[in-house]
């Protein structure tokens, strides 16, 4: 809802039907117990003329956007049809009522409920209206709040038109006395010393409900109140009486009585010199919506909780279900190849496929780590917009000839320090999901810009600084919104058995945390979806690619190795591997061990290859600690996975992801180990 303004100079007039409303102490309150009492959203005290509508007090929780002094065309209210007849106006919900459903004015500000009173000083005078209004229907025409609104517009009218003298002040007290007296919420006012001066009858019940006693004119208020109640009661009524407004939320009463929390409001009192003279509080006992949050925050944790065992057995069920499948293929090779007339072509094939099916196991792996934000990154400087330009014709062929693949590229380099291997990764799952969300035409959009910001998503706050957004737009069918919260959820797929794993996705969302950065989707049904991921972006110039490998695997002849690994089997396998491709291994089963062999004779080992994850010191440690005591004995680690790893790094030492293959293990150890000998041989 909001309010189409005009502005034109404001008469003197005008200006001083303001600051006259604005000056009766009881306007806020009136206009606080409009809206507590029905429910409304906006109230005001409106000064209407033949040809103005201005707003003179408000009370504006629904954002209609009017504040004192401001102006409505009048044409467009209700209030000069009010003030034309002298007779109020009251709806409770315009869509069923048959005078106004077709009105222009509920129309153009967007209401449901309305209740205006006519405000008519005591010579008969129209001076406006007091009025409320909300997007909501209420309950309005009925005879307590027809009859408190006629009360509060006498009361306003009244004391536009009372002077200063004793009587009209005497008559506002009475007034306002059978206001308060009627009012369902404890009212009480208080002097400089704390003494009760004036209550309602709602009070005096509340405080017998909650306390076993009735309080009376004279009482030192705080005194009535437990000890450790009676220091906080003292200090709120000490704060109005300096001259705050303000609500705050406390527990009063005693304890056999239950204690209910209360919303209670102060409001301080001030002579016409502006002087204060007392305070009063308006409290609401709010506990039975404290319990009902409470439950619903408990409701909440339990949806929670069978939310995540739900996302665990998703998890566990399609883990189970890819590598059975895997194992399968590994079983079955093996059983074939211990066949004794299998022929040699058979055997290699045999062979090929636990080979192939071992690479898709740890591609599985891998992409589980990354979805759990536990994969060892291998970060490097690079321009995000050359790898994008790189994989833009690889990404045409994936997509196929009937989607069009656009780049849009900055000048700038846009520099992100980031696992490469894993930005091309993320970059094909995105692609690949949005090519089948086009189902194989249409237009694939890769944009990449440089950004100041990573915005708020997923209950996270946005983040400010620099960033580098690439995103991936299709013009595909979209993403339903009860599936948005789910797409990167590991083995979650909306795809036909067979046709996708779930854990594309999911990827993304483990590079992009584990980055520093954050994935958005953004999507509508029937138009398309955009992912995009944003990394911290970074001052440098690019690293330059490592060199590519020997296709011969190198003798280890003359290498010696000192293994460090926990596991038997694993252990038996890398020291009979080393010794075949001619290192000489010796093996120690954990990091004390290890030492115990390095403090024998350290110069006998060109390098200790070390698992990372084992009992007691974990490898990275050891390979600090070997550093500081043999600064040229080189560390090369290895890991299938470790949330040491995910949390520090590497620290610098070469890492040999598991599974690795003999090739692999033999070039990693050679490079590692050759340039040290040099040294120590230089040395000597």
């Amino acid at each position: 809802m909001t309010a189409s303004r005009s502005a034109p100079p404001f008469p003197q007039g005008f200006l001083n039907d303001v600051v006259a409303v604005e000056s009766i102490a009881a306007v806020p309150t009136i206009l606080d117990v409009v809206c507590r009492t029905t429910g409304m959203g906006f109230a005001a005290v409106a000064r209407v003329t033949e040809d103005r509508w201005v707003a003179c007090a408000v009370k504006d929780d629904i954002a209609f956007g009017l504040k004192p002094g401001g102006e409505l065309d009048l044409e467009t209210t209700i209030c000069h049809e009010i003030r034309q007849s002298g007779v109020p106006v009251i709806i409770d919900h315009v869509a069923d009522d048959p005078t106004f459903c077709e009105h222009h004015t509920p129309a153009k500000y967007g209401f449901q409920s309305y209740i205006s009173m006519p405000i008519v000083l005591p010579d008969g005078t129209f001076f406006g209206t007091l009025c409320a209004i909300d997007p909501k229907p209420a309950k309005l025409n009925t005879p307590a709040v027809v009859g408190m609104f006629k009360m509060f517009a006498d009361l306003i009218g009244f004391h536009l038109d009372a002077n200063q003298s004793l009587a009209s002040r005497t008559a506002e007290r009475d007034l306002y006395e059978n206001i308060v007296q009627s009012h369902a919420e404890p009212i009480c006012v208080f002097d400089k010393a704390y003494r009760l001066i004036a209550f309602n009858k709602a009070h005096n019940d509340e405080f017998f409900r909650v306390n076993g006693f009735y309080t009376k004119i004279g009482d030192v208020f705080p005194d009535l109140f437990i000890p450790e109640q009676a220091a906080a009661m003292r200090a709120n009524m000490a704060r109005a009486l300096a001259g705050e407004a303000y609500t705050v939320e406390a527990v009063f009463g005693r304890a056999e009585f239950g204690q209910p929390c209360w919303e209670i409001t102060y409001t301080p009192l001030r002579d016409a010199a502006g002087t204060i003279f007392g305070a009063f509080h308006q409290a609401h006992d709010i506990s039975a919506r404290l319990r009902a949050e409470a439950e619903l925050r408990d409701a909440q944790d339990v949806l929670r909780q069978s939310q995540k065992l739900e996302v665990i057995g998703q998890l566990t069920g399609g883990v189970a279900h890819d590598f059975n499948n895997l194992l399968t293929v590994i079983k079955s090779s093996t059983y074939l190849l211990k066949r004794p007339d299998l022929a040699e072509d058979r055997r290699t094939r045999y062979i090929e496929a636990i080979s192939n099916t071992v690479d898709r196991a740890a591609k599985l792996t891998g992409q589980l780590l990354a979805f759990a934000r536990r994969q060892t990154l291998k970060p490097k400087v690079f321009a995000a917009c050359d790898s994008v330009r790189s994989l833009s014709e690889m990404l045409g062929t994936l997509t196929g000839s009937r989607i069009t693949v656009v780049t849009e590229l900055p000048a700038n380099a846009c520099f992100v320090n980031a696992d490469p291997s894993q930005f091309d990764t993320a970059l094909v799952n995105m692609a690949v999901n949005a090519r089948d969300a086009m189902e194989g035409e249409g237009q694939l959009t890769i944009r990449v810009e440089p950004v100041e910001q990573m915005p708020s998503v997923r209950a996270h706050p946005a983040v400010q600084g620099p960033f580098v957004a690439v995103s991936i737009s299709d013009t595909g069918s979209g993403i339903a919104k009860d599936v948005v919260e789910r797409i990167f959820e590991p083995f979650f797929t909306t795809k036909a058995v067979g046709q996708g794993t779930g854990l594309g996705l999911s990827q993304v969302f483990g590079f992009a945390k584990q980055s520093h950065g954050e994935v958005v989707v953004d999507s509508e049904v029937g138009r398309g979806t955009t992912f995009t991921l944003y990394l911290p972006r970074v001052l440098g110039e690019i690293q330059a690619p490592e060199p590519s490998e020997p296709t011969p695997v190198p003798s280890g002849r003359g290498t010696s190795v000192l293994v460090v690994e926990d596991n038997v089997e694993v252990g038996t396998f890398a020291t009979q591997t080393l010794a075949e491709l001619g290192f000489g291994t010796v093996w120690a089963a954990n990091a004390a061990e290890a030492l115990a062999e390095l403090a024998k004779d350290a110069d006998r080992f060109d390098v200790v290859f070390t698992d990372v994850m084992m009992p007691g010191m974990n490898g990275v440690d050891l390979a600090r600690e070997i550093q500081r005591l043999h600064p040229d004995l080189p560390v090369v680690l290895t890991s299938g996975y470790s949330h040491v790893l995910a949390r520090t790094g590497t620290n610098g030492f070469e890492l040999l992801q598991k599974p690795y293959s003999v090739e692999q293990l033999s070039r990693t150890l050679q490079a590692v180990a050759k340039p040290a000998r040099r040294k120590r041989i230089g040395d000597v």
